[in-house]
């Protein structure tokens, strides 16, 4: 697995970020599998500011890993920004870690329908003991490239919430 480098530099940023600010992440995956956990354990001293990551793929999962409630999944669906920000919101329940990020989507090339077609992921980044942001993004492009552009969305949504690229 490889990734543009743009996502390499980016990691290498948010761990300067991390590391400057003292602060530790969880990872929360849906469609991207790991890859975002990937990416950031590419970088050299990523043990440092990287806790845990959780690839939570199925609703179950997501249910007994991240305490993502029934009722949300019910009424909002695993491709939501309500689910989204329950993934973050457990993460950081579930780890000592002090910001986490959730990607839960659509990556192709089927189970889109007209609401949430093939290409919608959403995003949800949370601090402890302060906001949780979510986003929903409709990506084009092949699975890999849904994969990727997620990748890159969740790392600087994370860069944004640490007060910007270093």
């Amino acid at each position: 697995m490889s990734h543009d480098p743009l996502v390499l530099d980016m990691a290498e940023q948010l761990g300067r970020a991390l590391l400057k600010q003292r602060l530790r992440l969880a990872t929360a995956e849906s469609c991207t599998g790991g890859g975002l956990g990937y990416a950031i354990t590419a970088v050299a001293g990523s043990s440092r500011w990287f806790e845990r990551g959780f690839i939570t793929y199925s609703n179950e999962a997501k249910q007994e890993m991240l305490s993502v409630p029934h009722d949300t999944l019910a009424t909002h669906g695993a491709v939501s920004e309500q689910t989204a920000a329950s993934m973050a919101i457990g993460a950081l329940v579930h780890t000592p870690a002090d910001i986490a990020v959730s990607i839960t989507g659509i990556a192709g090339p089927d189970g889109g329908t007209p609401d949430k077609p093939v290409g919608t992921v959403c995003f949800g980044w949370c601090r402890r003991g302060g906001d949780t942001r979510t986003t929903r993004i409709v990506f084009q492009g092949d699975r890999a490239r849904v994969r990727e552009q997620s990748i890159l969305a969740a790392l600087q949504g994370l860069l944004d919430m640490l007060g910007g690229n270093e």
